[in-house]
């Protein structure tokens, strides 16, 4: 007979995988639909949907396909859109949601997503991302003045961590910044709400500007940053679905409760690989149940979206800043580790970058949008001379 238990450390690999989801960027989704203008309520809506979005996905793709696939929300999306949405109603913000996840869905429908992704050269996206990032690194640290002992402590205890335990240093660094915002009394407990909220429907409004400034790059990087890791994540697991299906799945799920606030669902790598690793289960064939356990537990999170939410509003702003600027030092590095790794396109990539995190806007479409079409410019005119200068065939 088949074995069908659960171990505890399977148990607890779904509990640690969810935990890191939302510890890394709840901070960060909460920055984002602030910045729509949506309201504490609504707010709780998004993040409920969410939590359901994804443990919907996760549970039914990991018991059909007996593989451990993980979803996620986008988090480098969502850093864009805290930086992208200000000055937008929040109908423009779910009329981008539809927008980039419809991209996505077609992408599935037609095979588009690998051929899409060799378009753009991976430097000038990796350089786009760590443009949108660098203003979360930067308040991080800004918050050293004014608020020392919350951000200092919060920073010592992730350099810790990460010296001792890599993969929970953003839960570790979570749990330090909340005991001296207790101890300082600066959590304001007086309006945690624990009750259910219902998600409330936005009708979602279509404007030229804010389609291309924000819709395009955020697709863009929800496929760059997000799809393209989680799928490397399963195939160097040893995993494999069809691509176009999880996108598909994942798109079309998304773009369904787009008006709800699911601004994404993709394919989790970071989380994804705490399921996906022995320590989840010994036998690679038994590993989807980690992920399944996920699932739950991240509907678990869905139901308690409003509790979620008001803890958000209870702690001190320097506390969310510091912990997603710390959660996102790691991409923000990648990013421009890949932004400059290749001779020949670091022109490029640089002209990319620092349009993209000035923040300029022209014809009301924001900067991402215009970093990546000066740095493709750029990358038209200067890449094949520099590869020849260099040796490089074209």
């Amino acid at each position: 007979m088949r074995h069908t238990s659960l171990p505890f450390p399977t148990l607890m690999s779904g509990f640690v995988a969810v935990l890191v989801g939302y510890a890394s960027s709840a901070a960060i989704i909460w920055q984002a639909a602030t910045a729509a203008g949506a309201t504490p309520d609504q707010i709780a809506g998004w993040m409920t949907m969410l939590g359901i979005a994804m443990g919907a996905s996760s549970l039914i793709l990991s018991c059909w396909y007996r593989i451990p696939v993980l979803t996620a929300w986008s988090t480098p999306g969502a850093a864009l859109l805290a930086t992208s949405l200000h000055g937008l109603t929040i109908n423009d913000a779910i009329g981008v949601f539809v927008f980039a996840n419809l991209l996505i869905v077609l992408c599935g429908v037609t095979g588009l997503f690998a051929r899409l992704m060799q378009i753009i050269p991976h430097s000038l996206a990796a350089a786009m991302l760590a443009g949108i990032l660098l203003r979360f690194g930067l308040d991080a640290f800004a918050n050293l003045q004014g608020h020392l002992a919350l951000t200092g402590t919060m920073l010592a205890c992730w350099v810790i961590a990460r010296r001792i335990a890599p993969r929970y240093a953003i839960v570790f660094t979570l749990v330090a910044g909340l005991v001296i915002c207790a101890m300082t009394g600066s959590i304001n407990t007086r309006h945690i709400d624990t009750h259910f909220v219902i998600p409330q429907w936005v009708t979602p409004h279509f404007s030229l500007s804010a389609l291309l400034g924000v819709g395009v790059p955020f697709f863009l990087v929800t496929m760059a940053s997000q799809n393209a890791p989680g799928v490397a994540t399963m195939k160097a697991s040893g995993y494999h679905l069809p691509v176009s299906l999880l996108m598909v799945v994942t798109g079309g799920l998304s773009l369904l409760l787009s008006p709800f606030g699911v601004f994404s669902v993709c394919i989790a790598a970071i989380t994804a690989a705490i399921c996906q690793s022995p320590e989840a289960h010994p036998d690679a064939q038994q590993r989807w149940k980690a992920s399944a356990t996920a699932g739950v537990f991240y509907l678990l999170a869905g139901l308690s979206g409003a509790t979620i939410t008001s803890l958000m509003a209870a702690v001190p702003e320097a506390w969310i800043q510091t912990l997603a600027g710390l959660a996102l030092l790691g991409t923000i590095s990648g990013s421009l580790v890949q932004a400059l790794n290749i001779p020949h396109q670091r022109d490029a990539a640089i002209i990319t970058f620092l349009i993209t995190a000035s923040g300029v806007t022209l014809g009301g479409v924001g900067s991402a949008f215009w970093g990546l079409v000066a740095g493709g410019v750029c990358y038209a005119c200067l890449a094949p001379k520099a590869r020849i200068a260099e040796g490089v065939q074209p």
